[in-house]
């Protein structure tokens, strides 16, 4: 594994053919709070988070994932990055440069195996952020990422090899195989997993809850306004991590999760977990079963921006 460049996950970005709606599911349902906004962009940010955005929301004929964003530590960080990728073949998307998006920085874009763009920046202005107070049902901060790839043990190995995250743990089937890989690139136990689909697609986006107490109360909320549930409440056994799985208005399936592991890294080794096991799923028991209709609502539709770098 070369050496880690990147330090932790930025934002999500989602193109969207309803942008009102979704736009008033993100802020009003599901507790982001909108900054900086033109006419059909709009830059949402977790209130406990120092990011200047945890989601951004682009008016688009197509649904599809713009780009994810992870920070490194300095431009020199950037520019060794992009000159590794660029040597090993790796498309650029653009040089790095300064970011014209909220905060500014120092950055730039590439494709990754799968065809989805990805962003890497360092040096953007810390948002004024609060903390979020015992009972508030709103996200703090973008927990994790998780793509779905019809090759995924290429897509993993891409990350591992030229991106430097670790793997945490696998998750297996008795007649799949292996159907999902937790990546890290600092101590949480995932920023990114990788999922085994029909097609390269948002697989969902999790965002972390202030507790316990703060994530039932935002499920709850959820369930009160109509918004569709997956799956949950409950906990996994990989990252040992609550979830409560719903779908936004085009589909997307979004996360509610809390106190998601954080790893001795020099004594952790991957776990190989069978979820087929109840246990695997959900320790908790208090989950909907994992069933083919629960894993099809995160399949997604396949992406329409592979290999297509968005416009902004």
């Amino acid at each position: 594994m070369d050496g880690r460049l990147i330090t932790h996950l930025r934002h999500v970005d989602l193109a969207v053919p309803d942008y009102d709606r979704q736009l008033a599911f993100y802020t009003t349902t599901w507790g982001l709070t909108a900054g900086t906004s033109d006419d059909g962009i709009a830059f949402l940010a977790a209130e406990g988070s120092p990011e200047q955005y945890s989601v951004r929301l682009r008016r688009a004929a197509d649904k599809r994932l713009d780009l994810i964003a992870f920070g490194a530590a300095d431009p020199a960080s950037v520019d060794t990055l992009a000159t590794r990728l660029a040597g090993r073949g790796v498309h650029l998307v653009t040089e790095p440069g300064p970011m014209q998006t909220p905060g500014g920085g120092y950055g730039f874009r590439f494709f990754d195996v799968d065809g989805r763009t990805v962003e890497v920046s360092c040096d953007v202005a810390v948002r004024a952020h609060r903390k979020v107070e015992a009972g508030e049902s709103v996200p703090v901060k973008l927990s994790h990422v998780v793509i779905n790839s019809a090759d995924p043990e290429a897509t993993v190995a891409f990350y591992e090899r030229h991106l430097g995250f670790a793997l945490s743990d696998t998750l297996t089937h008795p007649h799949l195989g292996s159907v999902m890989w937790f990546l890290r690139t600092n101590r949480y136990h995932h920023s990114l997993a990788v999922a085994r689909g029909p097609h390269v697609s948002l697989h969902h986006a999790s965002f972390e809850l202030r507790g316990i107490d703060e994530y039932m109360r935002g499920t709850g909320r959820l369930l009160r306004a109509g918004v569709e549930k997956v799956w949950g409440p409950g906990r996994h056994m990989a990252g040992n991590n609550t979830f409560s799985y719903f779908l936004d208005p085009h589909g997307n399936t979004v996360e509610y999760t809390t106190e998601l592991e954080q790893l001795d890294e020099d004594t952790w080794h991957p776990h190989l977990y069978d979820f087929s096991d109840p246990m695997v799923t959900d320790q908790w028991g208090t989950a909907n079963p994992m069933s083919e209709f629960v894993a099809k609502q995160s399949f997604n539709d396949p992406d329409r921006g592979v290999f297509v770098a968005p416009p902004v």
